[in-house]
């Protein structure tokens, strides 16, 4: 090695970051991130747009980091970046401008048969099925989260909420009724 020449220090400068620095872990858990980001947004360029948005919370949340368990503290972070989204999502729901003129006003108190209909698939599913499909879905909670609060392994909860959706779809297109409407 030249005389005054000293590798990599973590900080970007002459190569890639040092493993044992703070940006070499995260750079190590990429993978992972994005292994994660991709099975919460289920599409690649949302799961890419919040493994962005979560390495760039996590460079600048770095202070707060206790210094334990960095694996669990970033997909916190992630985990919390992406339930925001959702309830954000939910309270002001988007649409791209190019099919913004398809959509219709939402009737404010909905279709009572309807809503019994859901409520009588809901009732039919297994107890399991019924739990990890609000959680996820109505809670908004991570399969993680899931996993934890139910003591299942995460496979388990994405294994049940397939197979809850399914069943659900199921049973809603059984008994599908077409409405009869008025014409005004």
């Amino acid at each position: 090695m030249p005389q005054g020449h000293r590798p990599d220090d973590g900080n970007g400068v002459g190569g890639p970051p040092a493993p044992q620095s703070f940006e070499g872990r995260i750079m190590a858990l990429l993978p992972d991130l994005r292994r994660y980001s991709r099975s919460l947004t289920r599409t690649d360029a949302d799961g890419e747009d919040l493994l962005h948005d979560s390495v760039e919370r996590i460079l600048l949340a770095r202070a707060t980091w206790s210094g334990t368990n960095l694996r669990a503290w970033v997909l916190t972070i992630m985990t919390n970046l992406y339930r925001n989204g959702t309830r954000r999502e939910r309270r002001f729901p988007s649409v791209d401008i190019e099919n913004a003129e398809a959509l219709q006003a939402a009737d404010a108190f909905g279709d009572p048969q309807e809503r019994n209909r859901l409520a009588r698939a809901l009732d039919a599913l297994s107890p399991e099925f019924r739990a990890v499909l609000m959680l996820v879905v109505i809670e908004g909670y991570s399969y993680t989260e899931v996993a934890d609060i139910m003591n299942t392994p995460v496979g388990t909860v994405m294994s049940r909420l397939s197979r809850a959706r399914a069943e659900l779809s199921r049973l809603l297109t059984a008994d599908n009724i077409i409405p009869l409407r008025r014409s005004e």
